[in-house]
């Protein structure tokens, strides 16, 4: 083994950074047979040096971030202090002074990861980022290196724990969005301002960094289509439970068929009960992977937390070191493929939508008169109210008496049709006399 150390700096020292100074300290001897030289981590940057911080010797933290990734004896830069800048050029400063970086900051890969890989290779040093999308789950690593000789197809998963412990408290419980959000801020696992986790930011990000990597394309965060949960209701779960699903809030990355073009998409969804994500409870992640050799993979594990993160920080440390020690760099960035991202638009699936109506006869008719000038197929209609006649070509499933005010909700399940051949039917309905209001829309995936 050899004896002079591999020296990290740590950016960052919060929830994940200290988590990942306490497993370097408490497991130095494994990490060092690991790798097969010692890790010491020489220095550790944080906003405020005066606080204490618990196992972290005192002299090795300092203010200036700039100095210590230019200190030219740093062979590893850890960054977990996220955000856009100064992260962004703290990484690319390690890179022109001799570092490879270990990154968790998912916001600046999926925005400037193409720029971030070209000074990793220009200056001959590695960009890991496993933990920048699912936690402690092993993601990044199967899809860039255990499927590199496979064709993915799909991507389809549960990557914020926020989101889905909401998602899951509402369906289990029958409670409210805003009664869920509280219980989910009082556990901590939804922050202050939750903006970037049930607004869909937090998964669109992670979204388009996995669609990068698993088709080979250059995939920024601004391609990716984003619609958070907060409209999601406790009407919305139980329409889901009578159709046999749930409701998840889903990063899709999907090839089209003719594998012309890709799409990333992150929006709240129904999904089967039969579906394994489907059984992703609490807080947990999980993601579906669809190629075709393989066939189906699911990663399933806790996606956030200083210690489950930190674990994926380690992993790729103890790689980057390895390649240091063997004076290589690991996989780069891959993206021969160059598809285009095509426009939500294009994206086609089943649509549920629920309809405030007037309740008279005919309105059934109209409805679906409209969605067959907009070629959009249906499955099957559920009424609440006094039942309509016309004779349309839909199955009906009666429900409940009238509603007050002369209304009633009809529900319509479409077959698979395009985004925005869904998006010119619900246009044209809101302009019916007999419509009242469009309650909900959603998309139902994963059958």
């Amino acid at each position: 083994m050899r004896t002079r150390p591999l020296k990290v700096a740590l950016l960052g020292c919060g929830v994940v950074g200290s988590e990942v100074a306490r497993i370097m300290t408490t497991h130095a001897d494994d990490l060092a047979a690991r790798v097969g030289a010692p890790v010491e981590l020489a220095g550790v940057a944080v906003r405020r040096p005066d606080r204490v911080r618990q196992g972290i010797d005192p002299a090795l933290v300092t203010a200036d971030a700039t100095a210590l990734v230019k200190r030219g004896d740093i062979d590893v830069v850890v960054e977990v202090i996220g955000g856009i800048e100064p992260a962004r050029t703290l990484i690319t400063t390690a890179f022109e002074h001799g570092a490879s970086v270990v990154s968790a900051n998912k916001a600046l890969l999926a925005q400037d990861g193409a720029a971030l890989h070209a000074a990793a290779e220009e200056h001959g040093e590695d960009l890991y980022y496993e933990a920048a999308v699912a936690g402690a789950i092993p993601l990044i690593r199967p899809l860039r290196e255990s499927l590199a000789g496979d064709k993915v197809n799909r991507v389809l998963g549960i990557v914020n724990g926020t989101t889905n412990f909401i998602l899951d408290k509402m369906d289990s419980t029958g409670a409210g969005y805003q009664e869920a959000l509280d219980e989910a801020t009082a556990l901590g696992y939804a922050e202050a301002d939750p903006t970037a986790d049930v607004e869909g930011f937090d998964a669109a990000a992670k979204a388009a960094i996995l669609a990068g990597i698993a088709f080979h394309t250059r995939v920024r965060l601004d391609d990716v289509y984003r619609e958070g949960m907060t409209e999601v209701t406790a009407a919305d779960f139980a329409s889901a439970t009578r159709m046999g699903c749930t409701i998840k809030l889903l990063a899709i990355c999907e090839r089209a068929e003719d594998g012309g073009s890709v799409t990333a998409r992150v929006h709240p969804a129904m999904i089967p009960l039969s579906h394994p994500l489907a059984s992703v409870h609490g807080a947990y992640n999980a993601v579906f992977v669809e190629s075709d050799a393989a066939g189906q993979l699911m990663f399933y594990g806790p996606g956030a937390g200083g210690a489950p993160t930190a674990s994926a920080v380690l992993g790729d440390l103890v790689a980057v070191c390895r390649n240091r020690l063997n004076g290589a760099t690991g996989p780069g960035e891959s993206a021969y493929a160059a598809l285009p991202v095509s426009p939500m638009g294009d994206v086609v699936t089943r649509y549920h939508i629920s309809l405030d109506v007037a309740d008279k006869p005919g309105v059934l008719a109209q409805v679906a008169t409209v969605f067959a000038e907009h070629g959009v197929s249906i499955d099957t209609v559920r009424q609440q109210g006094r039942n309509q006649s016309g004779g349309d070509a839909v199955a009906i499933e009666q429900g409940g008496g009238r509603r007050e005010g002369g209304e009633a909700s009809l529900v319509v399940v479409t077959h698979r049709a395009s985004d925005a051949s869904l998006s010119g039917t619900v246009e044209a309905l809101r302009k019916l006399d007999t419509v009242r209001g469009v309650a909900s829309i959603m998309r139902v995936e994963g059958e």
